[in-house]
């Protein structure tokens, strides 16, 4: 395990903050650290920008990297009081995602190790999202893990740090992807009660007062008996809907419709119930191929979409049928965050996997599987899925 030159704990830099573990948590691997502070976090990002852009724009995402990298390491290190050659590692996403922003986090990443000496360890995202919540709680492997957001949605079994065994996969877009896509369809930006939201948390705030009956959108891939997602053909029946509801209220696309509360929470209660029965089959596969233990199996659920209370719910309605535990981490913790990473690079410090040397040649992959595939078992397998009532108020 890599440690700082004074044989303190491990110290992992990330882009847009860093960790800090005790080092008695590093010498027992079932367990998260029992001491742990962030010392200092930060974002380049502002929650307006994102709102006024409708979600996340590949090129503004790369601007405001460029722009803010060098000033939010720098505030990071100043605010903790370290010095960068106290630091174990340095811990950057390096895949997958968006190209963009990647290149900008990579480049400046490879050249702060190069500077300082410094061991890195490049970090798949999707698993930093699995790991999160093994920094807040015990969570022993193997565990079921369902990671939904903005750019993706899978479902995998941990069964250590870099041991996954994916089960399903979106086809299309990611769920965050779509609710976003809704938003802006609707013109959310102009509503009073979301102009300071982003999409998928305008569309959570106007279902709390919809009707998610109003408009029966079918659940994505109901014949298909696999644990996949798709939800562009979802996004495509919303579209038509608003499209019909602005012709009979003789509006045109940019205006707020009357019935906006009504789609936005059939549109939420859909995408739950795909969630949901996507979950559920995976539960089930999990258990007759005993990939999960009998004693307090496990369902985390992690990711930027993860924070929608109502999809949180629907999931909970099927941890209590099959008798499993659902761990969700807090929202400051589900969307994209600095910390994440950071704790991912402290899980592999302290099993000494994937630590590169600082002349290391490393490259950023926008696309990259997590784990073994498993996605043709689980069809094969055709597990059909008994009827649960997803009923929330």
């Amino acid at each position: 395990m890599a440690t700082s030159p004074r044989g303190k704990a491990p110290r992992v830099l990330v882009p847009r903050g860093w960790y800090w573990a005790s080092r008695r948590a590093a010498t027992t691997p079932e367990r998260p650290c029992s001491t742990r502070r962030v010392l200092s976090w930060g974002s380049p990002y502002t929650p307006r920008k994102r709102c006024t852009s409708g979600g996340i724009i590949p090129t503004v995402a790369q601007q405001l990297h460029r722009e803010h990298i060098e000033r939010v390491v720098h505030e990071a290190l100043e605010r903790s009081g370290v010095d960068p050659r106290q630091l174990s590692a340095v811990a950057t996403t390096v895949k997958p995602g968006l190209a963009l922003s990647l290149g900008v986090g990579l480049e400046f990443s490879l050249s702060f190790v190069r500077r300082h000496g410094t061991p890195f360890i490049p970090i798949h995202h999707m698993e930093a999202h699995a790991l999160t919540v093994r920094l807040l709680q015990p969570v022993p492997f193997p565990f079921l893990v369902l990671l939904v957001s903005g750019g993706h949605s899978l479902l995998a079994v941990a069964r250590g740090v870099d041991d996954f065994l994916l089960l399903g996969r979106t086809l299309d877009e990611a769920p965050g992807d779509t609710l976003d896509k809704v938003a802006r369809r609707l013109s959310l930006t102009k509503h009073p009660l979301c102009s300071a939201l982003s999409g998928g948390q305008a569309i959570e705030r106007l279902a709390r007062d919809g009707d998610r009956l109003r408009f029966p959108f079918k659940t994505p891939m109901g014949q298909a008996y696999d644990c996949s997602f798709s939800f562009a053909g979802l996004r495509n029946q919303i579209k038509l809907t608003i499209e019909k509801k602005e012709a009979e209220e003789g509006i045109k696309q940019g205006t707020l419709l009357s019935c906006v509360n009504d789609i936005a929470a059939a549109t939420q209660h859909t995408v739950a119930c795909h969630l949901a029965k996507r979950t559920h089959r995976a539960v089930l596969f999990c258990k007759a191929n005993g990939l999960l233990p009998s004693l307090a199996p496990t369902l985390v659920v992690s990711g930027g979409v993860a924070s929608n209370q109502y999809i949180r719910k629907a999931l909970g309605v099927i941890t209590e049928a099959t008798g499993l535990r659902l761990l969700c981490p807090p929202a400051q913790f589900c969307t994209d965050n600095g910390v994440m990473i950071a704790w991912n690079g402290v899980e592999r410090l302290r099993e000494g996997k994937g630590i590169l040397p600082p002349n290391a040649d490393v490259s950023y992959q926008p696309k990259a599987p997590l784990g073994a595939d498993l996605t043709s078992q689980v069809k094969a397998a055709a597990i059909r899925v008994p009827s649960i009532r997803i009923n929330i108020s």
